[in-house]
């Protein structure tokens, strides 16, 4: 015969052993989500703040559970930290920007990619104004060359093996800026109407993998040429990160850009269902991007309308 309230005491037990696993697992994902806005400490932070969106909701989800364990005063600081990260991560994926005077066609190439032509024939399509490129190897000077029409100042700088960054305009070019640096090409032309010419700087960037590869020190290499880039720029690139992250808040703060919106999935070769928002198109008053075409590569283009 059982004593009695030996089956309450059971389930006492499990109650609390499932009240102890919830609250570690919604401890274990804060902690996740919470790494992530510390990239100024370390580098593992900005490779955290890659999944900031999966992380604010795997807390939102624990959160309720954590509710009905018991755990009400947890749950509910656990439920604002994950709306209010959250709705970060959703309004940079929903706010349009406004439209700007100027066109930038981004495009991380693929060093290998096999249908250049396609490429090309996009580019043409979009009639921007200014084209940035990365991963372009010198075997594809042709396909430069082929644009040459409607971009007569170019410029392509050397990369490791899987090629370097370069810039296409219709923009004339200031004598004597264009200039190369690691993963990053750069030159200054003249842009506005003929009462109000001003010169702009553009920028075509390649960051390196985040930690634990190189992302970190090569934002530091490229911090003291940026500051050096004085007015109105536009940058653009595959940064290997998302805009939110604390390497590419140096960058874009340091120039005195803003992002165009809304930031989207451009990079495929992991998953086309779950693209990450790694390239983008910055500006000095930031403006409005749109997705193009693979067209070869394992990135989408970028096509953004930007004002400075």
């Amino acid at each position: 015969m059982a004593r009695p309230g030996a089956g309450g005491t059971a389930m006492d037990e499990d109650g609390r052993i499932w009240q102890q696993v919830i609250g570690l697992a919604l401890g274990l994902a804060v902690l996740a989500l919470a790494g992530g806005y510390l990239g100024f400490l370390h580098p593992l932070g900005d490779s955290l703040s890659v999944g900031r969106g999966i992380a604010a909701a795997a807390v939102l989800v624990l959160a309720v559970f954590a509710s009905f364990a018991g755990l009400r005063m947890a749950a509910f600081v656990s439920m604002l930290l994950a709306l209010l990260t959250g709705g970060q991560v959703l309004l940079a994926y929903s706010w349009p920007g406004l439209p700007g005077r100027y066109t930038v066609y981004q495009k991380n190439v693929l060093y290998r990619n096999a249908d250049l032509p396609a490429l090309a024939a996009d580019i043409r399509a979009t009639s921007a104004q200014i084209v940035t490129l990365q991963e372009v190897l010198p075997e594809a000077q042709p396909f430069l060359d082929g644009l040459k029409d409607l971009y007569p100042q170019q410029m392509l700088c050397p990369g490791g093996a899987v090629g370097g960054a370069a810039i296409l305009t219709s923009l004339p070019m200031v004598d004597g800026t264009a200039f190369c640096g690691p993963g990053l090409a750069a030159m200054q032309v003249v842009a506005g109407t003929e009462d109000n010419r001003q010169p702009v700087w553009l920028v075509s960037l390649h960051l390196h993998w985040p930690w634990p590869y190189q992302q970190a020190q090569h934002v530091e290499l490229l911090l003291p040429i940026l500051d050096k880039l004085e007015g109105p720029a536009i940058l653009a690139g595959d940064f290997n990160m998302v805009r939110w992250a604390t390497s590419v808040k140096r960058i874009s703060d340091i120039l005195g850009v803003r992002p165009t919106g809304p930031t989207a999935g451009s990079y495929i070769g992991l998953s086309r269902l779950f693209p990450l928002p790694i390239d983008h198109v910055f500006a000095t008053q930031g403006g409005r991007a749109s997705l193009r075409p693979a067209a070869g590569s394992d990135h989408l283009g970028v096509l953004a309308e930007v004002s400075f």
